[in-house]
Parts: C-alpha cells; structure tokens; sequence
C-alpha cells in the first residue's frame, strides 16, 4: 500500500511540474515582452512630445526672427525720415541765417544809419531847374561816354518847425548830389532827362503839401521826400527769414521730441517684461 499511494505522489508531482514549467517560462515571456512594448511606447512617446516641443519652437522662432526682421525695417525707415527731417530743418534755420545776415549789411544798416527818422509835412516854396549837370554812362566793356542831366532844386518849408529846407528825393540822391532833388540815370539821350525832370517839377507844383522826412537833431539841411528802407520794407523783409527759422526749429524739436517718446516708451516696455 505504501508504494502504491508513493507511486502515485511521485507521478503527479512529476505531470504537475512538467505542466508548470512551460506556463511559468510562457509567462516570464509574456511579462518581457509586455515590459519592452511598455517601454517602446513610452520611448516612441516621450520622442513625439520631445519633436512637437522642438517644432513648437521652431516656428516661435521664426515668427520671432520675422518680427524682429519687421521691427529693424520700421526702425531703420524712421530713421532715414527722422534724418530727412532734421536735415531739412538745420538747411532752413541756414537759409534764414544767411538771409538774416544779407538783410542786415544792406536794409536794417541802410535804416539804421539814416538820420532822418522823424515825419512831417512839408509846404512847397519852389521847384526849378538850375543847372545841367555832367555824368558819365557805359556804353560797352571799358567803355564810358559823357552826358548832361538837369539839375531839380526843390526849396520847402517845414510845418513842424517853419525852417526852410532843400528837397532830395530818399537818401541816394541826397548822397549823389544833395544840391538837386532827384539824380535820373545818366543816359545817351539828354532830352528823355530834360523831359523827366520837368515832368517831376510840374508836379511838384501842383502838391502844395507832401509828406517829408527829417532829422530831429537839425544837423542836416536838407528833407527826404520818401526813405530807402521805410519801417514796412524792414518788417515785410525781416518777416521770411524769421518765418523759416521758427519753422526750422520746429523741425528740429518735434523730432527731438519724437526719438526721446519712443525711447521712453521702449524703457518702458522693457520694464513690464
């Protein structure tokens, strides 16, 4: 009996283990090739996240190259108008300084040197001709030929002060010849100059009263009918240069102003970044 109940044990023990070894070893393999699918998957997974970052970036940085390649053609357009703009207004404020400086050697100097500064009015007492006077005019290069013209003495009578005075036409004539009222352009024709200064006699004659200017000093004999450069030539000619040079400087100061605002406001997004 014993070694029929052994027999048995030993045959079941022997089919139970021959059973159990390829199920065991079919499980160890299943469980391996579970573990390295797992991880291929996992890998193949962490590449694609790994490749959809890289491209994420990608394009990031392409837009970002774009922008900036946006931004430097902005900046570098504004610049060249921002330099236009300046160039434009130092050539007026230029301009201005040398029309500012013609106008002073010539009309404010003229002005300024003029002693008969006062007005009034003037009675005429007396208008002839009294002489003829000789004069040279140019009839080529290096070439001069004589002539005559008549001299216009005019005698008037200040109201302001009943002093008698001689006439002269501005302050040319007064330097040309202060003896004769107006001094014509010498020419070749001697009767077209009779015929002018008669003209200017007659009338005179007619204008009992004319306006006249005179030196306040009494330093001087004679009276200005009209001046070289009045207070009117003075501002209407002074009036352009000045309108160019505050022009100019505001030229100049909005594009100051404009650079200094957007360099404020690039601080200032910096900042909030």
């Amino acid at each position: 009996m014993r070694s029929v109940s052994s027999w048995l044990t030993e045959s079941l023990c022997s089919s139970f283990g021959r059973l159990s070894q390829p199920s065991i070893s079919s499980a160890l393999e299943s469980g391996r090739h579970s573990g390295a699918t797992g991880r291929m998957f996992l890998w193949s997974g962490a590449k694609g996240a790994q490749g959809s970052v890289s491209e994420r970036r990608t394009i990031y940085q392409k837009i970002r190259e774009y922008d900036i390649l946006d931004k430097r053609k902005t900046v570098t357009a504004l610049k060249a108008g921002e330099d236009r703009a300046i160039l434009l207004g130092l050539s007026m404020i230029l301009f201005s300084v040398m029309m500012y400086f013609v106008l002073c050697i010539t009309m404010v100097r003229s002005y300024s040197d003029s002693v008969w500064t006062e007005e009034s009015s003037c009675t005429v007492l007396n208008s002839s001709v009294i002489s003829e006077i000789n004069c040279s005019y140019s009839c080529g290069s290096e070439c001069w030929k004589s002539s005559r013209y008549p001299c216009l003495q005019v005698y008037v009578s200040l109201n302001s002060s009943g002093r008698v005075l001689r006439l002269s036409h501005n302050e040319e004539a007064q330097e040309a010849n202060p003896e004769c009222f107006y001094v014509p352009k010498c020419r070749k024709d001697h009767a077209v100059m009779h015929t002018l200064v008669l003209n200017i006699s007659e009338q005179l004659k007619t204008q009992h009263q004319v306006p006249c200017y005179y030196d306040p000093s009494e330093q001087q004999d004679n009276v200005l009918l009209t001046r070289l450069y009045g207070r009117g030539a003075i501002f209407s000619s002074l009036l352009w240069p000045t309108c160019t040079l505050v022009m100019g400087m505001l030229i100049v100061a909005m594009v100051k102003l404009t650079q200094y605002l957007s360099i404020l406001c690039e601080q200032i997004s910096r900042i909030k970044r």
